[in-house]
Protein backbone atom coordinates (compact mmCIF):
# COMPACT_ATOMS: atom_id res chain seq x y z
CA UNK A 1 0.00 0.00 0.00
CA UNK A 2 1.44 3.33 -0.98
CA UNK A 3 1.60 6.10 1.55
CA UNK A 4 -0.34 9.32 1.44
CA UNK A 5 2.50 11.62 0.27
CA UNK A 6 3.06 9.37 -2.76
CA UNK A 7 -0.67 9.33 -3.51
CA UNK A 8 -0.73 13.12 -3.23
CA UNK A 9 2.31 13.46 -5.47
CA UNK A 10 0.84 11.16 -8.10
CA UNK A 11 -2.54 12.89 -7.86
CA UNK A 12 -0.87 16.26 -8.51
CA UNK A 13 1.11 14.86 -11.43
CA UNK A 14 -2.04 13.22 -12.79
CA UNK A 15 -3.75 16.61 -12.71
CA UNK A 16 -0.88 18.10 -14.72
CA UNK A 17 1.01 19.85 -11.91
CA UNK A 18 4.30 20.54 -13.69
CA UNK A 19 6.08 21.81 -10.55
CA UNK A 20 5.43 18.54 -8.73
CA UNK A 21 6.58 16.56 -11.76
CA UNK A 22 9.75 18.66 -12.01
CA UNK A 23 10.50 18.14 -8.33
CA UNK A 24 10.17 14.36 -8.77
CA UNK A 25 12.39 14.59 -11.85
CA UNK A 26 15.07 16.59 -9.99
CA UNK A 27 14.89 14.30 -6.97
CA UNK A 28 15.36 11.02 -8.85
CA UNK A 29 16.96 11.80 -12.21
CA UNK A 30 20.63 11.60 -11.24
CA UNK A 31 20.31 8.53 -9.04
CA UNK A 32 18.29 6.74 -11.74
CA UNK A 33 20.94 7.63 -14.33
CA UNK A 34 23.70 6.27 -12.09
CA UNK A 35 21.69 3.07 -11.58
CA UNK A 36 21.11 2.72 -15.32
CA UNK A 37 24.82 3.23 -16.07
CA UNK A 38 25.69 0.39 -13.69
CA UNK A 39 23.38 -1.92 -15.64
CA UNK A 40 24.04 -0.79 -19.22
CA UNK A 41 27.62 0.41 -18.97
CA UNK A 42 26.70 3.27 -21.30
CA UNK A 43 26.10 6.72 -19.79
CA UNK A 44 24.46 8.17 -22.91
CA UNK A 45 22.05 5.27 -23.21
CA UNK A 46 21.38 5.39 -19.45
CA UNK A 47 20.35 9.04 -19.69
CA UNK A 48 18.14 8.29 -22.68
CA UNK A 49 16.45 5.45 -20.79
CA UNK A 50 15.73 7.67 -17.78
CA UNK A 51 14.58 10.60 -19.91
CA UNK A 52 12.26 8.30 -21.86
CA UNK A 53 10.84 6.97 -18.60
CA UNK A 54 10.05 10.47 -17.34
CA UNK A 55 8.57 11.39 -20.70
CA UNK A 56 6.24 8.39 -20.54
CA UNK A 57 5.45 9.12 -16.89
CA UNK A 58 4.25 12.56 -17.94
CA UNK A 59 2.46 11.32 -21.08
CA UNK A 60 0.58 8.57 -19.21
CA UNK A 61 0.13 10.52 -15.98
CA UNK A 62 -3.67 10.37 -16.12
CA UNK A 63 -3.88 6.60 -16.58
CA UNK A 64 -0.86 5.53 -14.54
CA UNK A 65 -1.66 3.57 -11.40
CA UNK A 66 1.34 3.07 -9.12
CA UNK A 67 0.76 0.50 -6.37
CA UNK A 68 4.20 0.83 -4.77
CA UNK A 69 6.33 3.74 -3.65
CA UNK A 70 7.23 6.13 -6.44
CA UNK A 71 10.94 5.48 -5.89
CA UNK A 72 10.42 1.70 -6.16
CA UNK A 73 8.33 2.15 -9.29
CA UNK A 74 10.95 4.36 -10.97
CA UNK A 75 13.85 2.06 -10.13
CA UNK A 76 11.96 -1.04 -11.29
CA UNK A 77 10.99 0.72 -14.52
CA UNK A 78 14.59 1.79 -15.18
CA UNK A 79 15.82 -1.72 -14.38
CA UNK A 80 13.37 -3.28 -16.86
CA UNK A 81 14.19 -0.72 -19.56
CA UNK A 82 17.91 -1.35 -19.09
CA UNK A 83 17.43 -5.09 -19.46
CA UNK A 84 15.38 -4.49 -22.61
CA UNK A 85 18.16 -2.26 -23.96
CA UNK A 86 20.76 -4.96 -23.24
CA UNK A 87 18.64 -7.61 -24.99
CA UNK A 88 18.27 -5.31 -27.99
CA UNK A 89 22.00 -4.53 -28.03
CA UNK A 90 22.76 -8.27 -27.93
CA UNK A 91 20.42 -8.93 -30.86
CA UNK A 92 22.08 -6.18 -32.87
CA UNK A 93 25.52 -7.52 -31.95
CA UNK A 94 24.52 -11.04 -32.99
CA UNK A 95 23.27 -9.64 -36.26
CA UNK A 96 26.50 -7.73 -36.87
CA UNK A 97 28.62 -10.73 -35.88
CA UNK A 98 26.51 -12.93 -38.13
CA UNK A 99 27.32 -10.74 -41.10
CA UNK A 100 30.99 -10.58 -40.12
CA UNK A 101 31.03 -14.33 -39.45
CA UNK A 102 29.69 -15.01 -42.92
CA UNK A 103 32.61 -13.12 -44.38
CA UNK A 104 35.26 -14.90 -42.37
CA UNK A 105 35.55 -18.60 -42.93
CA UNK A 106 32.20 -19.39 -44.54
CA UNK A 107 33.50 -19.28 -48.09
CA UNK A 108 32.62 -15.67 -48.83
CA UNK A 109 34.96 -13.76 -51.01
CA UNK A 110 36.31 -10.39 -49.82
CA UNK A 111 33.94 -8.79 -52.36
CA UNK A 112 30.95 -10.65 -50.87
CA UNK A 113 32.02 -9.61 -47.39
CA UNK A 114 32.32 -5.97 -48.47
CA UNK A 115 28.87 -6.22 -50.02
CA UNK A 116 27.43 -7.63 -46.79
CA UNK A 117 28.94 -4.71 -44.87
CA UNK A 118 27.42 -2.31 -47.39
CA UNK A 119 24.10 -4.12 -47.05
CA UNK A 120 24.19 -3.72 -43.28
CA UNK A 121 25.03 -0.02 -43.63
CA UNK A 122 22.21 0.42 -46.14
CA UNK A 123 19.80 -1.34 -43.79
CA UNK A 124 20.81 0.91 -40.88
CA UNK A 125 20.69 4.04 -43.03
CA UNK A 126 17.21 3.09 -44.27
CA UNK A 127 15.95 2.40 -40.75
CA UNK A 128 17.32 5.74 -39.54
CA UNK A 129 15.61 7.53 -42.44
CA UNK A 130 12.20 6.08 -41.56
CA UNK A 131 9.85 8.02 -39.29
CA UNK A 132 10.75 7.29 -35.65
CA UNK A 133 7.61 5.26 -34.88
CA UNK A 134 7.93 3.27 -38.10
CA UNK A 135 11.58 2.44 -37.42
CA UNK A 136 10.84 1.54 -33.79
CA UNK A 137 8.01 -0.79 -34.82
CA UNK A 138 10.20 -2.51 -37.41
CA UNK A 139 13.06 -2.96 -34.93
CA UNK A 140 10.73 -4.25 -32.21
CA UNK A 141 9.31 -6.82 -34.61
CA UNK A 142 12.39 -7.92 -36.53
CA UNK A 143 15.20 -7.41 -33.99
CA UNK A 144 13.40 -7.90 -30.66
CA UNK A 145 11.04 -10.58 -31.97
CA UNK A 146 7.87 -8.94 -30.65
CA UNK A 147 4.49 -9.78 -32.19
CA UNK A 148 2.31 -7.02 -33.60
CA UNK A 149 -0.06 -7.23 -30.61
CA UNK A 150 2.86 -6.85 -28.16
CA UNK A 151 4.16 -3.84 -30.07
CA UNK A 152 0.68 -2.29 -30.12
CA UNK A 153 0.42 -2.72 -26.34
CA UNK A 154 3.88 -1.28 -25.66
CA UNK A 155 3.34 1.77 -27.87
CA UNK A 156 -0.35 2.24 -26.99
CA UNK A 157 -1.40 2.10 -30.63
CA UNK A 158 -3.74 -0.16 -32.57
CA UNK A 159 -2.59 -3.33 -34.27
CA UNK A 160 -3.65 -1.71 -37.56
CA UNK A 161 -1.17 1.12 -36.88
CA UNK A 162 1.58 -1.44 -36.29
CA UNK A 163 0.63 -3.28 -39.50
CA UNK A 164 0.58 -0.05 -41.52
CA UNK A 165 3.99 1.02 -40.20
CA UNK A 166 5.49 -2.42 -40.85
CA UNK A 167 4.10 -2.32 -44.38
CA UNK A 168 5.62 1.10 -44.93
CA UNK A 169 9.00 0.01 -43.52
CA UNK A 170 9.06 -3.17 -45.60
CA UNK A 171 8.09 -1.32 -48.78
CA UNK A 172 10.93 1.19 -48.31
CA UNK A 173 13.40 -1.56 -47.35
CA UNK A 174 12.45 -3.63 -50.41
CA UNK A 175 12.95 -0.60 -52.63
CA UNK A 176 16.33 0.25 -51.10
CA UNK A 177 17.54 -3.35 -51.01
CA UNK A 178 16.41 -3.88 -54.61
CA UNK A 179 18.60 -0.95 -55.61
CA UNK A 180 21.47 -2.49 -53.62
CA UNK A 181 21.21 -5.91 -55.27
CA UNK A 182 21.08 -4.37 -58.73
CA UNK A 183 24.26 -2.39 -58.02
CA UNK A 184 26.14 -5.13 -56.13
Amino acid sequence: MINSPVKNTMAKISEGDLKTFESVFRKYYEMLCRYAVKITGDSDEAEEIVQDLFYLLWEKRQTLNIDVSLKSYLFAAVHNRCLKYIRHRNVEEKYRNGIAGEGSGMGMSPEDFANSEQLYELLEKTLISLPAKCSAIFRMNRFDGLRYSEIADKLSVSIKTVEANMGKALKILRKNLKDFTEVA
